[in-house]
């Protein structure tokens, strides 16, 4: 899959992290064989690097004592700077290592914050591996089935033209709530809830984007006038129109959920894929409403089969009781597109495929 730079530009400064050795879960162990010292280096994330001293390299926001506000902007680190396990104190710095003063001498020199503004950020170090999910983010994935219904749609081409393409003029007929730019779209595949069977939307197949020619007009009458101004796909009349979203959130970092989330694989993108392996992109049929947002990580588990007891003794109608085995956990999925009650996560550190139906809860 291509790769897309996902750093903006801005002033980025890696200060000092650390948090009390309390504040520590039992899900933020340290690794046992963990080393003493990491140097960033250009492809690390602050996934990767936490995952080289944490059992569970998604919760590195509490081990290095970011607030809730720093979780959704976290600071930057950079190539050439040095990650240290204080492992007296149970902290990860950045700086030199401790007991060396930058000349060569032992010592008890404490680490202290580091300014970094120069380059604007461009060179900073991401969370996660965010250029496996660039295309996904500003492409319209999910179509729920409410605006499906309501969805303006292409009606007309200028001089009846088969297909669009970049610069063409289109006609649309529907309620565009005040939008200008929206983005094409053809719906897919359903999207079946693995529990319940309902359906909770569709897969979208994105077209190209168009912009209104003229803003004033959105109240005069119900069919307005677009211009294409990018083209992916064929699209023509039929063809439907959402609002374009906002522009996506380029640094991510994880947390667990705000609430207990208790969701199910709904399916891998791809089409015709039955696993999924690192770094793959699934669905799962919770979202925004049931406690998931940017960032939050669940774990990955098999469902456990019901199979009968062997050495029980057979009910009365001559068959072995049932017991069900337990849940498997055998990875992460860290959600970076969120939907009314559909999210897509990108899959982290897996042992094992990833299959519809499998099991996604907070973390333990």
């Amino acid at each position: 899959m291509k790769n897309f730079s996902t750093v903006g530009a801005r002033i980025a400064i890696a200060t000092l992290f650390s948090a009390a050795a309390g504040a520590q879960a039992a899900t933020c162990a340290f690794l046992p064989n963990a080393p003493d010292q990491h140097v960033v280096v250009r492809g690390d994330t602050l996934w990767d690097i936490s995952g080289r001293f944490l059992e569970h390299p998604w919760c590195w926001g509490e081990v290095w004592g970011l607030n809730r506000d720093q979780i959704r902007d976290p600071h930057w680190i950079y190539p050439g700077q040095l990650v240290v396990f204080d492992r007296a104190a149970g902290r990860l710095r950045l700086g030199r290592p401790l007991g060396e003063d930058g000349l060569g001498r032992s010592g008890t020199t404490r680490l202290s914050p580091q300014l970094r503004t120069e380059g604007l950020g461009k060179d900073a170090v991401p969370s996660i591996p965010a250029g496996v999910i660039e295309p996904f983010l500003s492409q319209p994935l999910i179509i729920e089935s409410d605006e499906l219904s309501t969805a303006p749609r292409i009606i007309a081409t200028e001089e009846n033209h088969l297909y669009l393409g970049k610069d063409d003029k289109a006609y649309v007929r529907g309620e565009l709530k005040g939008g200008t730019a929206f983005q094409v779209f053809r719906p897919g595949q359903p999207l079946t809830d693995p529990v319940t069977r309902a359906v909770l939307g569709y897969e979208a197949f994105y077209l190209g984007s168009m912009r209104l020619r003229d803003a004033r007009a959105q109240d005069a009458s119900d069919v307005h006038t677009f211009t294409v101004t990018e083209a992916k796909q064929e699209m023509g009349v039929g063809d439907q129109l959402l609002q374009a979203p906002p522009s996506p959130i380029r640094n991510y970092a994880p947390h667990p959920p705000a609430r207990k989330v208790d969701a199910r694989v709904m399916s891998i993108y791809g089409g015709g894929v039955t696993y999924a392996g690192q770094n793959s992109v699934v669905s799962v049929n919770r979202g925004a409403l049931d406690g998931l947002d940017i960032g939050s990580v669940l774990q990955l588990y098999h469902l456990g089969q019901t199979v009968p007891d062997p050495s029980a003794k057979k009910n009365w109608i001559g068959q072995k009781p049932q017991v069900k085995l337990p849940d498997e956990q055998y990875g992460s999925l860290f959600i970076f597109r969120v939907f009314q009650h559909i999210s897509y996560g990108l899959v982290m550190q897996v042992t094992e495929p990833v299959q519809v139906g499998d099991v996604a809860n907070s973390p333990e």
